[in-house]
């Protein structure tokens, strides 16, 4: 299945000294196809890359592997990277994928791509860009891209895919294909690559490094030698041809295929012998076949042929008839002649492309460069601008036309900038917001006329939001500055640099950016969504001067309102995140929430973000409401993945999923869902929000398994304790890492961080031992050398967890208080914190309280109840996977004396992160077969490649495997 159903012509020369490419070639497919010669029917993919200067042969090498890829039956995806398309996105992509697809009805197509459709049909050309100010984040469109090519690769394997030129391949095709080339061995697919190593852009060092890919170099193709080159001249020439007139052909060309083939086929049409005496004539032959030779045989035809020619160089590769006559200003009857002329003289061929039409394209891509080249600048800026308005024309959009229109010299045309800005959208809804910026940016330059500047700088800042707020300040700042701005452009501008300068942690600049336009507002429902944002910004804010000032001016905001409309409903959801961070009693802070979900709440509006919507599904955490909280967090995974956004806002939602794991003492799932989102933070950038959310629960969850040497490993990997963050971030990183030294035993560091944790969150009025336990940390590191110290700090913070009345920080709070007191009064508060720990969903801490009070209670000389405690914790204990916690209950049942028992675990009906993934899939009405297969195949690679650990879905592992027909 490739762009074209013809070889191109230029092509066909023997496959002379390229016999070890082309065994290379046929062992790969072979062992694509499960034929070795062991007799194996093992099939396994690969890479296969091939390297060579303009000519060499590369792709007729790649022809010759289609040929036997065909002979093996395989599913052949072919493209090829052009000159012209560098810019236009995803180009490539189209042509691997589109054949595949053409035939399909609309119906079929949605069937086939599923859940997907929405998120990549725009990329690969299939449907029209959806209107809307949101469209999917690159790693949305490559995670979608992977989806496609896995379940093709599963469902017509085996699977060939190739790409010639990749010197040329767009950025965003490139960029899929250099992360997914690392996959090719696992899914049984084989892929070839082959590019010009002295051509490869200067910011493609991803193709690079794939051309090098795991130390191994690629094939790379030599010039022929003077014998191979004397065979091609014989064949073409006649076997009469002299030594001395073929090693003149091998020196006129340095022993380039193309270029030798070129000669010897101009000297046949010629007529000329291939004899010594002639070899002047050959030289003139050969000045013909390239650069300003190659020009001068082009004049020759004729004005008419010279200006379809030039079209067609404008145009690029795979151009329909219509469009380059059109483009070249002649009649049918004309461009027929010119193109009978041009294929005469081996400079463009007829091919068959997609839905059968008839395409134009250049004999060799050194034909299309050189007569590019010779198009003079003021015409060829003319023919863009014929391009532009006949690919527009023909149907095709304004994104197809945007690589012309930005060829053109500015000149202050309204039309132009109405192109480039829809196709902007175009672009961004496809998922490609560096064309998109590109394309603003040339609008910008042409201008645009005055009361429309500020609105292209808000899309320029927009197309920026999601996946680099940084870029998007200056111009959302320009935009802000200009004259003729609408009061309701005004205000989205205003919030949208509030999210940009938030995102970058400019978050004092982001509020009092809130405070200034909400002065100049004259709405009140203006005003309103103004310090609505301004509360949000400020909530996180490391800096904040008057923390506690701010929450009773929010208390006050929120006693007043009803929960109409979202701006109100949002500061009610700041309200209750507030009263559960200062530790007001948790039904305050319920009562909050449910005003601020009557209604609901998107996690995509873009206006008002996502992180309202977090804040509450975190706070009904923190009141004991975990299940109700991993549905909000569901909806949000449902809807950032349903909009393909799989950038921080996806990795967040992971993170704070397995945190409600976590506390659910469900450690083993909060470890996989931590994971996953440190993943996603980690592709993102460094140092991001989101990044150190994922590295605090992922530490928190190690220490809880026991497994204090990873969270370790994973504290130095990402430098903990170099510097923590200038924002708020839960878990509070100093305080994780306080906790990480007490487990290391490093007590006086532990409590020198603990101590000042505590003192910033002091400061800021944060007072709940449920949003961190900083407390109770420090009085277990304090129990070790001062014990009344650490009794006071125990009861204070038992205090400040009745205070906030949930039972699973009361338990946890009179767990630690034992810890510092002695044993006659520590089994009193261990039997308290077991009866609210077992009125809690907090598993993990029940274990640890049941432990505790078994070994209590052996201390006071009651060892069967002790026994019988210390059974239902480490059993408990195994059910969440604390290993740790294990393994004390064991040393503690011994060294009473007592014999564990068998344990019973839950671990049958733990499900995988893939079988998670597929339940998810099989629950969406995706394909079940092809996912079990591709599970059967490699579950952790289907979890990698859709990226979308989800919940059980109320069934256990037997029943999935049941859904899933495996």
């Amino acid at each position: 299945m490739s762009q074209v159903t013809e070889p191109r012509s230029w092509n066909t020369q023997p496959l002379l000294e390229r016999e070890a490419e082309v065994l290379a070639i046929q062992r790969a497919v072979d062992v694509l196809c499960g034929i070795s010669g062991n007799g194996s029917a093992t099939r396994s993919g690969g890479v296969l890359t091939f390297a060579g200067s303009a000519g060499i042969g590369k792709s007729t090498l790649l022809n010759e592997a289609r040929r036997h890829a065909a002979d093996r039956s395989c599913t052949v995806l072919f493209a090829r990277g052009g000159e012209q398309e560098r810019q236009v996105p995803f180009h490539v992509m189209r042509q691997l994928i589109q054949p595949a697809l053409a035939a399909m009805s609309e119906d079929e197509r949605r069937d086939a791509l599923g859940n997907w459709y929405g998120i990549i049909a725009p990329a690969l050309g299939l449907t029209a860009a959806p209107k809307g100010p949101t469209g999917p984040d690159p790693q949305g469109v490559r995670d979608g891209l992977d989806w496609v090519v896995t379940h093709l690769a599963v469902r017509n394997a085996p699977v060939v895919l190739i790409v010639d030129d990749a010197h040329w391949v767009d950025a965003e095709s490139l960029s899929w294909l250099t992360s997914f080339a690392a996959r090719a061995e696992e899914l049984a697919m084989l892929i070839m690559v082959a590019c010009r190593p002295d051509e490869i852009p200067a910011d493609a060092g991803a193709l690079r490094a794939l051309m090098g890919r795991q130390g191994t170099r690629p094939h790379e193709l030599a010039p022929l030698t003077t014998s191979a080159v004397a065979r091609i001249v014989r064949d073409a020439l006649g076997e009469n041809a002299d030594n001395v007139f073929c090693r003149e052909c091998w020196a006129i060309t340095g022993g380039n295929p193309f270029e030798v083939v070129e000669l010897v086929m101009k000297g046949r049409d010629r007529g000329l012998k291939p004899h010594q005496g002639n070899i002047p004539q050959l030289r003139d032959l050969a000045s013909a076949v390239k650069g300003s030779g190659l020009i001068d045989r082009l004049d020759q035809l004729g004005p008419s042929t010279v200006r379809l020619a030039w079209a067609a160089a404008v145009l690029g590769t795979a151009v329909p008839l219509g469009i380059v006559g059109g483009v070249a200003a002649l009649g049918e009857a004309q461009a027929a002649e010119a193109i009978d002329r041009l294929r005469a003289a081996r400079i463009l061929t007829v091919l068959t492309g997609v839905r059968r039409k008839e395409v134009v394209e250049f004999f060799h891509p050194l034909i299309a460069t050189a007569v590019y080249r010779s198009i003079p600048p003021g015409v060829r800026v003319a023919m863009h601008g014929m391009a532009a308005q006949a690919v527009i024309d023909d149907g095709q959009g304004s994104a197809a036309a945007a690589r012309h229109l930005l060829e053109m010299h500015p000149e202050g045309d309204p039309w132009v900038v109405q192109q480039l800005r829809q196709a902007a959208r175009e672009s961004f809804s496809a998922g490609a917001p560096d064309a998109a910026r590109r394309y603003l940016a040339r609008a910008l330059r042409e201008p645009p006329e005055v009361e429309d500047r500020a609105e292209v700088l808000f899309e320029l800042g927009s197309a920026n939001l999601l996946h680099d707020p940084a870029t998007t300040i200056n111009q959302l700042r320009a935009a802000l500055e200009e004259p003729k701005t609408d009061q309701a452009l005004r205000e989205a501008i205003t919030y949208r640099l509030a999210q940009a300068l938030g995102h970058t942690g400019q978050l004092g600049l982001a509020a009092g950016l809130l405070a200034d336009e909400a002065r100049r507002a004259t709405s009140s429902r203006t005003r309103l969504r103004m310090q609505a944002e301004q509360f949000k910004w400020n909530a996180v804010r490391f800096d904040e001067e008057n923390s506690p000032a701010r929450s009773r001016l929010l208390a006050q905001f929120a006693k007043r309102l009803t929960g109409r409309g979202l701006p109100e409903r949002h500061i009610l959801g700041l309200r209750a995140w507030d009263a559960a961070m200062r530790g007001e009693p948790a039904s305050i802070a319920l009562e909050y929430a449910e005003q601020a979900l009557d209604g609901g709440m998107s996690w995509t509006d873009q206006d008002f973000g996502f992180e309202v919507p977090a804040v509450l599904a975190v706070t009904l955490m923190y009141c004991d409401q975990p299940g109700r909280a991993e549905d909000l967090f569901n909806t949000a995974i449902i809807e950032f993945e349903g909009k393909g956004w799989r950038g921080a806002h996806l990795s967040f939602v992971y993170t704070l999923l397995g945190y409600v794991r976590y506390r659910r003492g469900q450690l083993a799932e909060a470890e996989d869902f931590v994971r996953n989102g440190l993943q996603i933070a980690d592709r993102v950038g460094t140092g991001i929000p989101a990044q150190w959310y994922a590295i605090g629960t992922l530490i928190e969850t190690l220490l809880a398994r026991g497994n204090t040497a990873e969270a370790q490993r994973i504290a130095k990997a990402y430098k903990l304790a170099d510097g923590f963050p200038q924002a708020v971030v839960y878990p509070d990183p100093q305080a994780v890492w306080g906790k990480l030294l007490l487990a290391l035993g490093r007590i006086d560091e532990a409590e020198h961080h603990l101590t000042a944790a505590g003192r910033r969150l002091d400061l800021r009025g944060t007072r709940n031992p449920s949003w961190s336990p900083w407390q109770l940390d420090l009085a277990l590191a304090q129990a070790t050398h001062a014990p009344e110290q650490a009794q006071a700090t125990a009861a204070e913070a038992v205090a400040r967890a009745r205070a906030f009345g949930t039972s699973s920080v009361i338990g946890h709070a009179l767990r630690v208080a034992a810890a510092a007191t002695d044993p006659s009064q520590a089994a009193g508060l261990l039997q308290e914190a077991v009866e609210h720990l077992e009125q809690s969903p907090a598993a993990c801490e029940l274990a640890h309280a049941l432990i505790d009070h078994g070994m209590a209670l052996h201390a006071i000389g009651d060892p069967h109840q002790a026994a019988q405690q210390t059974y239902r914790g480490m059993e408990l204990a195994a059910d969440c996977g604390a290993d740790g916690l294990v393994s004390r209950a064991r040393t503690q049942l011994a060294s009473a004396g007592l014999r564990p028992r068998p344990l019973r675990t839950c671990e049958q009906d733990t499900l995988t992160v893939a079988e998670l993934t597929a339940a998810r899939h099989a629950s969406a009405g995706m394909d079940n077969r092809a996912i079990a297969a591709a599970m059967h195949t490699n579950a952790q690679a289907v979890s990698e490649l859709l990226s979308a650990v989800f919940t059980k879905l109320g069934t256990d592992r037997h029943g999935l495997h049941r859904a899933l027909g495996a």
